[in-house]
């Protein structure tokens, strides 16, 4: 039976479980289902956490204000992420493959085929790809989206099934839940034009992919009508339990 393609957007709020370091227990989290789910799913990850990671070992003076230095500390942390994740994969029986992208990637029909088959080769040959932007070369992500529309675009060109976002939420609420106790939890969204309006972001430290960037990666799987969810991923077993309807989310459904 041939697999489903899952596509899994880890941010920086996830991967430090809200601390300022990143977390070994969560990695080890998301590797075991990754275990319990390459049974039915192809599972491709798309992982933020490079400059997060780099603050754990090095300092460069103005990396919170500048790009430059944001990009000299995702050059740092790259290396040293994808060590983490492989020592804690490898542990689990996975092996991992890095591949960093930028959205030229996505500009040309030879590129697309070009990223797509690699992809698939390395699925074919038992390989999880994690993915991230090449923040030497590029800066969107670091300066707008924290990997969410980057995550979207690697589903469209998959032909994927279902794009999971992990968040520090349950999902897309009518209003920021961090700034109203009554904020309830939009179960699904068909109208993404209605979605906008619920919208009220929040200044995070972590990472840079508010609830903006999330719609706008939404509106770009509504080109293929994939599947997408935003999970909060601060919870042990968030991405099965999500699959099962184990925990609450928001299911954008086209």
């Amino acid at each position: 039976m041939k697999k489903k393609k899952l596509v899994i957007k880890i941010g920086t709020s996830t991967l430090t479980a809200g601390t300022n370091k990143i977390s070994f227990e969560k990695i080890r989290d998301i590797a075991e289902q990754i275990v319990k789910l390459k049974k039915t799913y192809d599972v491709i990850l798309v992982s933020s956490g490079a400059i997060a990671t780099a603050k754990q070992f090095i300092k460069i003076d103005g990396y919170l204000k500048d790009v430059d230095s944001k990009q000299a500390m995702a050059a740092i942390g790259q290396p040293k992420l994808m060590r983490i994740y492989d020592d804690i994969f490898s542990k689990c029986g996975l092996r991992i493959a890095q591949c960093l992208m930028t959205y030229r990637d996505f500009e040309s029909k030879h590129a697309k085929e070009n990223t797509r088959n690699t992809i698939n080769k390395l699925l074919q040959c038992d390989y999880v790809p994690i993915i991230n932007e090449n923040d030497t070369l590029a800066i969107e992500e670091i300066v707008l989206g924290d990997n969410d529309k980057l995550s979207a675009l690697v589903a469209l060109i998959l032909d994927a099934d279902m794009l999971i976002i992990a968040s520090d939420v349950d999902g897309l609420y009518d209003k920021n839940p961090f700034l109203n106790k009554d904020a309830k939890l939009i179960r699904e969204v068909k109208d993404l034009n209605k979605a906008k309006s619920f919208i009220q972001e929040r200044v995070s430290k972590l990472g840079v992919g508010g609830m903006n960037s999330k719609i706008e990666a939404a509106n770009i799987c509504k080109l293929k009508c994939i599947e997408m969810r935003i999970v909060n991923g601060g919870g042990k077993n968030f991405i099965i339990n999500a699959l099962e309807g184990k925990i609450p989310f928001t299911k954008f459904k086209f």
